[in-house]
Protein backbone atom coordinates (compact mmCIF):
# COMPACT_ATOMS: atom_id res chain seq x y z
CA UNK A 1 0.00 0.00 0.00
CA UNK A 2 1.17 3.89 -1.12
CA UNK A 3 1.07 5.97 1.48
CA UNK A 4 -0.50 9.39 0.89
CA UNK A 5 1.82 11.92 1.49
CA UNK A 6 1.65 14.31 -1.61
CA UNK A 7 1.22 17.82 -0.16
CA UNK A 8 -1.92 19.24 -0.67
CA UNK A 9 -3.02 22.91 -2.36
CA UNK A 10 -3.17 24.35 1.32
CA UNK A 11 0.24 22.24 1.51
CA UNK A 12 1.80 23.59 -1.70
CA UNK A 13 0.61 27.43 -0.55
CA UNK A 14 1.80 27.17 2.65
CA UNK A 15 5.50 25.70 1.51
CA UNK A 16 5.21 28.31 -1.13
CA UNK A 17 4.38 31.42 1.41
CA UNK A 18 7.62 30.13 3.67
CA UNK A 19 9.77 30.16 0.43
CA UNK A 20 8.75 33.66 -0.72
CA UNK A 21 9.09 35.07 2.90
CA UNK A 22 12.15 33.10 3.19
CA UNK A 23 11.12 31.68 6.34
CA UNK A 24 11.43 27.65 7.50
CA UNK A 25 8.61 25.28 8.30
CA UNK A 26 10.82 25.69 11.57
CA UNK A 27 9.93 29.08 12.16
CA UNK A 28 6.32 28.22 11.32
CA UNK A 29 5.95 25.84 13.88
CA UNK A 30 7.36 28.20 16.75
CA UNK A 31 4.68 30.81 15.77
CA UNK A 32 2.18 28.49 15.49
CA UNK A 33 3.35 27.35 18.69
CA UNK A 34 3.10 30.95 20.17
CA UNK A 35 -0.32 31.27 18.16
CA UNK A 36 -2.15 28.62 19.51
CA UNK A 37 -0.25 27.04 22.97
CA UNK A 38 -0.37 23.84 21.40
CA UNK A 39 2.39 21.37 21.16
CA UNK A 40 3.55 21.15 17.33
CA UNK A 41 6.22 19.27 15.66
CA UNK A 42 7.49 19.23 12.11
CA UNK A 43 5.56 15.54 11.94
CA UNK A 44 2.52 17.10 13.21
CA UNK A 45 3.01 20.31 10.02
CA UNK A 46 3.73 17.17 7.56
CA UNK A 47 0.61 15.95 8.63
CA UNK A 48 -1.39 18.75 8.02
CA UNK A 49 0.16 19.96 4.85
CA UNK A 50 -0.42 16.61 3.24
CA UNK A 51 -4.07 16.19 4.56
CA UNK A 52 -3.28 13.41 6.83
CA UNK A 53 -4.29 15.64 9.69
CA UNK A 54 -7.05 18.41 9.69
CA UNK A 55 -6.67 19.81 13.33
CA UNK A 56 -8.34 23.50 12.40
CA UNK A 57 -6.55 25.29 15.11
CA UNK A 58 -3.57 24.32 13.66
CA UNK A 59 -5.05 24.96 10.01
CA UNK A 60 -5.96 28.54 11.29
CA UNK A 61 -3.32 29.58 13.16
CA UNK A 62 -0.81 28.97 9.76
CA UNK A 63 -3.37 30.68 7.58
CA UNK A 64 -3.43 33.57 9.95
CA UNK A 65 -0.15 33.45 10.01
CA UNK A 66 0.95 34.04 6.47
CA UNK A 67 -1.95 35.93 6.39
CA UNK A 68 -4.01 33.31 3.90
CA UNK A 69 -8.12 34.41 3.19
CA UNK A 70 -10.30 31.87 3.26
CA UNK A 71 -11.80 30.64 0.20
CA UNK A 72 -15.37 30.81 0.25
Amino acid sequence: MKNSSKFTDFGVDVKMRLLLRGKTQEWLIDEVRKETGLFVDGSLIYKVLTGQNKASKIVQAIKKILEMEDKP
